[in-house]
């Protein structure tokens, strides 16, 4: 009994250095987002931070389109993130699972 309270420990350790891992992996990946006239373009990572806000000359005359503009883009850009981190979180989380009986709900 004991034997398998060691191996679950390690498991649950182990699964837990592997989202760290996924988390710090997708600091590095960048994700683009633009208006649909390629007025702004806006760089975010996949953990949700903007990274590079590029706005066209244009846009600066108008500044409530600016503004719509810069909640739409961001607005997709994040979604795009968020839905890239959960898929990657879930398949750590998926993969580090100790296989306890009776408890299915991740397979």
């Amino acid at each position: 009994m004991f034997g398998d309270m060691m191996g679950l420990m390690g498991k649950l350790q182990e699964a837990k250095a592997k989202a760290e891992s996924t988390k710090e992996r997708l600091k590095t990946v960048l994700l683009d987002e633009q208006s649909s006239d390629g007025l702004l373009k806006i760089t975010a990572t996949a953990n949700g931070r903007v990274k590079e806000v590029q706005i066209s000359e244009e846009l600066l005359e108008d500044k409530e389109q600016l503004e719509d503009y810069l909640i739409l883009t961001l607005n997709k850009v994040l979604e795009k993130a968020q839905s890239i981190h959960d898929t990657e979180m879930a398949a750590v989380a998926k993969e580090g699972m100790p296989n306890i009986p009776g408890m299915d709900l991740f397979k």
